[in-house]
C-alpha cells in the first residue's frame, strides 16, 4: 500500500534512463516506490516532454516544467543551472501534497529562494559538487564561450554550495563528497549510484575487444576519448570500439586512418548491454574529480575487465574489483596485459556489488532517514 507521501524535483525527465544522473534518479524512484513510498514527481526539462508509461506506473502524479532560458539570469548571482529550473506551477503543485522535498541536485532548489515551503522536511540528492564540476568543464572546453559561462558557473556554486546545511539530509554518491559535505553538516550520509541491474551477469573468459561508452556532448568525455584515440594508435593489434548516441563526427575526424578504432551509434539499451558483453576491457577515465562516473556500474555488473582511472570512483570496495591506470604508459602495459588475460573473477565481483550496488538495500536505508 502506497502510504508515504514524498516530492521529487528532478533537474530532467528521468525516463528513459539513458545517460548520467536521470538513472540514479529513476532507478530511485522505482525502489522508493516498491517500498510504498507515494511519488509525487516534478521534471524540469529543455526537450524530453512526455511522460512515459514506465513513469507514471512508479508515480502518483508527474508535472513537467519548461526551463527558462532567460538570458537576464546571467546577471544572478545564483548559478544559471538553479535559476533556469524555477516555475510558479511548480510552487502551487508542491502546495496541493502535505509531503517531504527530496531535491535531486541543487540545480532544483531555487523553490527555496522564491517560495515558502512551511515545515516540510527538505532532502538533498548531492549528484555533484558543482563547483568543481563546471571547473572541470571549463577547464575541459575548447569553446572560449562556453569556457566562461563555465567558469562563471562554478564561481557561482562555490558560494551557493554552503546550502547543504540548510537540509535535514544530504545523500552523496560519492565519498569524496560526503568529506566535503561533512565540514558543512552533519547530516549527511554516502548513498552509492541507484541504477537498476539486479544481478551480475557472468560471461565467458574472453571478450573480443576494448569498449568506451558515454555522451560525447560533455567535454570530460571528449578529451577521454581523444587520449583513447592516441592511446590505440599505439596498439595497433588491439581493437576499441567507442559507442555513443552522439558524436560520430567528432570521433571520424580523429581516426580517419586507424583500422583498429570503431564508432558504434547506441540506439537503444538492449544494444549497449550486447556491446557490453562483447567487450573484455572497459576502459573508462576522467579528467575531474566530481563524483561517481555512472558508466562504470553498467560495465561492472554487464561485462568484464573494468580498467579506470582514480577519477572514475572513490569508494575502495569498488577500485579493488577493477584495474587501475593513471597515465599513458600505465594504460598501454595493462591494456596489453588484460588483452592476453582470462576474466576470472566472477565470485569475488558479484560479493562486492551485492554489498555496494544494491538497489533495494540502499533504497531502505534512504526510506529510514525520509520517515524518521
Amino acid at each position: 500500500m502506497q502510504n508515504k507521501p514524498l516530492h521529487i524535483i528532478s533537474f530532467d525527465n528521468p525516463f528513459p534512463p539513458n545517460y548520467g544522473g536521470v538513472i540514479d534518479v529513476f532507478y530511485k524512484i522505482k525502489s522508493l516506490y516498491d517500498l510504498g513510498f507515494e511519488i509525487y514527481l516534478h521534471c524540469f526539462y529543455d526537450e524530453r516532454n512526455q511522460v512515459s508509461e514506465e513513469l507514471k506506473a512508479i508515480t502518483k502524479s508527474v508535472f513537467l516544467y519548461k526551463k527558462n532560458r532567460n538570458p537576464m539570469f546571467l546577471l544572478s548571482p545564483i548559478p544559471l543551472s538553479i535559476t533556469s529550473r524555477f516555475h510558479q506551477e511548480l510552487a502551487h503543485n508542491i502546495d496541493l501534497v502535505e509531503a517531504p522535498i527530496l531535491f535531486e541536485g541543487l540545480q532544483t532548489t531555487m523553490i527555496m529562494n522564491k517560495a515558502e515551503l512551511g515545515n516540510r522536511k527538505l532532502f538533498l540528492r548531492l549528484h555533484n559538487l558543482e563547483s568543481n564540476f563546471y571547473a572541470g568543464m571549463s577547464k575541459n572546453e575548447t569553446g572560449i564561450l562556453k569556457k566562461n559561462l563555465y567558469h562563471i558557473e562554478s564561481k557561482k556554486y562555490h558560494d551557493y554550495q554552503n546550502k547543504v546545511a540548510e537540509f535535514e539530509h544530504v545523500f552523496t554518491l560519492s565519498k569524496y563528497e560526503y568529506e566535503i559535505v561533512k565540514t558543512k553538516t552533519d547530516k549527511v550520509s554516502y548513498i552509492p549510484v541507484f541504477h537498476g541491474n539486479y544481478e551480475f551477469k557472468e560471461l565467458s573468459e574472453f571478450g573480443d575487444y576494448a569498449f568506451y561508452h558515454g555522451d560525447l556532448r560533455l567535454p570530460d568525455n571528449k578529451k577521454a576519448v581523444s587520449f583513447l584515440i592516441k592511446l590505440f594508435h599505439k596498439i595497433p593489434d588491439y581493437k576499441l570500439i567507442i559507442a555513443s548516441s552522439n558524436g560520430k563526427e567528432f570521433i571520424g575526424k580523429q581516426c580517419k586512418n586507424a583500422t583498429n578504432i570503431a564508432f558504434v551509434s547506441i540506439e537503444n539499451e538492449e544494444q549497449l548491454t550486447s556491446l557490453l558483453a562483447n567487450a573484455h576491457i572497459n576502459v573508462m577515465l576522467s579528467f575531474q574529480q566530481s563524483g561517481t562516473k555512472l558508466k562504470i556500474v553498467n560495465s561492472l555488473f554487464k561485462s568484464r575487465f573494468c580498467l579506470i582511472n582514480n577519477n572514475m570512483v572513490d569508494d575502495e570496495r569498488i577500485l579493488n574489483i577493477c584495474e587501475i591506470a593513471n597515465n599513458e604508459s600505465e594504460f598501454i602495459q595493462k591494456i596489453n596485459q588484460l588483452k592476453k588475460q582470462p576474466f576470472t573473477q566472477n565470485e569475488g565481483r558479484a560479493k562486492v556489488l551485492s554489498e555496494v550496488y544494491n538497489d533495494s538495500k540502499n533504497a531502505k536505508i534512504l526510506e529510514q532517514i525520509l520517515t524518521q
